[in-house]
């Protein structure tokens, strides 16, 4: 009898030598025509932070980017960590049962991310723990393209209606995340003896993926991640986060709030993030990129890229509006691959009051 890891290895599962619980992909690199298809990844890079105890939505209305004392049971949020210059530290899904907040995060940052929101709890009746590994979050699936809906109908009578819905079922926790592909998303958190009973009929009738298809995923999505090579170096519409509803204008004060409420009243802000292809695989998170327009000085960052299926990558990238506005752009330096634009699936508003 397979254990979950094993089934993965034998359908051909590719994993991080350094890190062999990862699955990257199944042999190969997905397009983004082929996830919009259909194609279901086993995600195993993240990780979850669970707060528990009365005050835990206080406690994080003071700490995060949007509104934590209104969350509801059926839905789920962005949420940005910011430091005191409103830069981000981290950014989150976030949602709730009735005893537990969870925020999902990438694993490789959740010890220290958590061990710093520890430091903030002081008397506040609340306990952070890493929820990770617990049978109920054993295993997190993503599912996206136009089968994937049809097929989730299988095992729940009713799915989420809009992005950003979430039901608890007794096969798991189902969250639509932002769309992708004109079709919707999902994550599907579930323990390990339900993902090898639904296992099967998945990937008999999708597209098999692992962590870079979910990536290139929420890249197609719009949807920005921070992680260790991007720690505090965007305030949060840098990254478009409040577009997302990842920032909440009307709540109380946090780490940074003021910097970013200057920076969406004020106008001042004239950088955004956009979607880009890059021809080159050796593009990752926290490299540069170079204007033609301005050649000797950096003029945006990578803040998230996957592999695209074409010996490149596809990625978020934040940069200068002129820079969007003139799509002359670069990776590494001014005469280095150009970026080839593409269609964001949302208006950016330029903030250029």
């Amino acid at each position: 009898m397979y254990n979950w890891n094993q089934l993965l290895m034998s359908q051909g599962a590719r994993s991080d030598a350094a890190q062999p619980q990862q699955v990257l992909d199944f042999g190969r690199a997905l397009a983004a025509t082929e996830l919009a298809v259909g194609f279901v990844a086993p995600i195993s890079d993240l990780g979850l932070i669970a707060l528990n105890g009365e005050e835990s939505a206080s406690f994080l209305h003071n700490q995060l980017t949007n509104d934590v004392e209104h969350l509801g049971a059926d839905e789920a949020r962005l949420a940005g960590y910011c430091s005191p210059k409103g830069r981000l530290m981290a950014s989150f899904l976030m949602w709730r049962n009735a005893e537990t907040i969870f925020l999902q995060l990438p694993a490789a940052i959740q010890p220290p991310l958590q061990k710093r929101l520890q430091m903030f709890v002081l008397r506040a009746k609340t306990k952070l723990s890493d929820a990770t590994a617990l049978e109920a979050n054993q295993v997190v699936l993503g599912l996206g393209g136009g089968l994937a809906q049809a097929l989730l109908a299988q095992w729940f009578d009713a799915l989420p209606a809009a992005p950003f819905g979430k039901l608890d079922h007794a096969m798991g926790t189902l969250i639509r995340v932002a769309d992708a592909f004109g079709a919707p998303r999902y994550q599907w958190l579930m323990s390990e003896a339900t993902a090898l009973a639904v296992w099967p009929l998945l990937a008999e009738r999708l597209t098999l993926g692992g962590n870079d298809a979910w990536h290139l995923s929420e890249i197609h999505a719009g949807v920005p991640q921070i992680t260790a090579a991007t720690q505090e170096q965007f305030v949060p519409q840098m990254v478009n986060f409040e577009l997302l509803g990842g920032v909440n204008f009307k709540k109380g004060c946090y780490p940074g709030q003021e910097i970013v409420a200057r920076s969406q009243y004020l106008g001042k802000l004239k950088r955004r993030t956009t979607l880009v292809s890059i021809p080159d695989a050796a593009a990752v998170a926290g490299q540069e990129v170079y204007a033609s327009a301005d050649p000797e000085q950096p003029c945006g960052m990578i803040v998230n890229s996957a592999p695209n299926g074409a010996g490149g990558v596809d990625a978020l990238v934040e940069m200068k509006l002129a820079a969007i506005e003139e799509a002359a752009v670069h990776f590494g330096a001014a005469d280095g691959p150009a970026l080839t634009f593409l269609a964001m699936p949302y208006v950016l508003d330029k903030l250029d009051l």
